[in-house]
């Protein structure tokens, strides 16, 4: 049997939940969660994806930050909402995004990971998708879905740290608007948007979100 993954991600971004006492509620997997590999509307299912679902069927991080928390997509014995909340993409929203995704979580925005961008290990690299547009805004947050976690709880330190959010519980900060600095330390993800992989995908983009990408891409790392 292989041996369980790794994830520091995962763990410092519940440890981060935990520490900042901003909620954190999780589910036991499933008693054959999903293996790396395994199709999931025709697409090979992230190896890191896997071991956090060997880990937990379901997951809300940070609820107690209202919109900056998010949800893992619930797969246990019980409820199949990952496997149906992709059912329900691959019908309606890949033909607009023009590439396939598999979503594993969100809260106004929807993460997921892209199979066409695997490295050798499998392991595929994250985007940020909003559908309220008419046509959809992805962003690229991360090279795996771990690396993901842990800029995700960077974030969610500086949003508490943030003057204004003690002063009043509110703030202005966004991811991944506002942690150019903590992505461009993801050295891969850098590598794929200056090498143009998640182009295809950027195609709605408009200039502050071009500007943004710059930003990542020449952020000092």
């Amino acid at each position: 049997m292989k041996e369980p993954m790794d994830l520091p991600g995962l763990e410092r971004l519940m440890e981060v939940c935990r520490r900042l006492s901003l909620r954190l509620e999780t589910l036991p997997p499933a008693r054959e969660p999903l293996k790396a590999g395994s199709l999931v509307e025709g697409l090979p299912f992230d190896p890191v994806l896997a071991s956090v679902y060997a880990r937990v069927g379901h997951a809300r991080f940070a609820t107690g930050l209202g919109g900056a928390g998010w949800n893992l997509e619930r797969s246990d014995d019980q409820v199949h909402e990952l496997e149906e909340e992709n059912k329900r993409w691959r019908e309606r929203q890949w033909e607009g995004l023009g590439e396939p995704v598999l979503v594993f979580g969100g809260n106004l925005y929807t993460y997921a990971t892209m199979p066409s961008l695997a490295d050798e290990r499998g392991w595929q690299p994250v985007v940020e998708v909003d559908t309220y547009e008419p046509d959809p805004i992805v962003m690229p947050v991360a090279s795996n879905v771990d690396r993901f976690f842990d800029s995700y709880s960077r974030y969610v330190e500086a949003l508490v740290a943030d003057p204004r959010y003690v002063e009043t519980g509110e703030t202005d900060l966004l991811f991944p608007w506002d942690v150019t600095e903590v992505l461009a330390r993801d050295e891969r993800l850098v590598e794929l948007m200056r090498a143009g992989r998640f182009d295809a995908l950027m195609k709605n983009s408009d200039d502050t979100t071009r500007r943004w990408a710059a930003k990542v891409m020449g952020s000092p790392r």
